[in-house]
């Protein structure tokens, strides 16, 4: 006779996985007592380093905060205002607009001494890098003309002409102020623009770069991004928005 081995039953499983329920509960709970939370200090130091990379990642492709260097922009900015500039509108395809009021780097010369100063201390150093402090050495002024565009001074009313298209500028030039006293007739290139201070009589625009190697003409790679609002002081403090006046120009001939 063969002997034959013991079957198993439903309750030599049952009690097989009972047996084993309680050991990998203890490791599941032994595995949870290992992971303890950081200490307070530690936890800080890594908010703080996310808040930085957050900072930065904003300040370089969404927002940066920038202050007026002269009175080239009055009535709408003064001189130390501080302004926020946005980016997003110029993302991938997006350019300059005419009416546009835009930030750019100094195309070479445009900026005296006074008007180029920066953070004095390394503590506002650290917060302009990060874009915290308001950024120095760039200009702010309006787009007149983009690339093709003819832009002339003047008609017969005084006015400027974008494309044969007269511009009427009332509504953000300072009273009594003439769109340019300085005749011009010009071809924007493709890629640049022809700018402009709202404060006519006190901006050193691209008029007055006309006799530079560049022509007064801003290559639109050194267009940091559009002001967005006008954020100190408090009580002036308004979102910008491109005037009317450029709506219903025609295309470049």
């Amino acid at each position: 006779m063969t002997d034959s081995l013991p079957e198993t039953g439903p309750e030599t499983a049952s009690a097989t996985a009972s047996s084993t329920a309680p050991a990998a509960a203890a490791g599941h709970k032994a595995k949870k007592e290992a992971k303890k939370p950081l200490p307070v200090w530690q936890e800080s130091i890594l908010l703080l380093a996310i808040a930085l990379v957050l900072a930065v990642v904003i300040k370089y492709f969404f927002v940066q905060a920038f202050y007026i260097p002269s009175p080239s922009m009055e009535p709408l900015f003064i001189k130390n205002d501080r302004i926020l500039v946005q980016k997003v509108s110029y993302w991938g395809s997006g350019t300059p607009q005419r009416g546009d009021i835009v930030v750019f780097k100094d195309p070479g010369g445009w900026l005296s001494s006074d008007e180029t100063r920066s953070p004095s201390n390394p503590f506002t150093k650290a917060l302009e890098a990060i874009g915290l402090y308001p950024s120095g050495g760039h200009l702010v002024k309006r787009v007149i003309g983009i690339g093709g565009d003819r832009v002339k001074c003047c008609d017969a009313q005084g006015r400027i002409t974008v494309n044969g298209k007269a511009l009427d500028e009332s509504s953000y030039l300072p009273k009594g102020t003439m769109p340019s006293e300085d005749p011009f007739d010009v071809v924007v290139p493709a890629g640049h623009l022809w700018v402009m201070g709202d404060n006519r009589g006190d901006s050193f625009d691209s008029r007055g770069h006309m006799g530079d190697p560049g022509g007064g003409f801003v290559p639109v790679d050194l267009v940091v991004g559009k002001v967005w609002a006008l954020i100190w002081p408090w009580s002036r403090a308004k979102r910008i928005h491109t005037p009317p006046d450029f709506q219903g120009i025609p295309a470049p001939q």
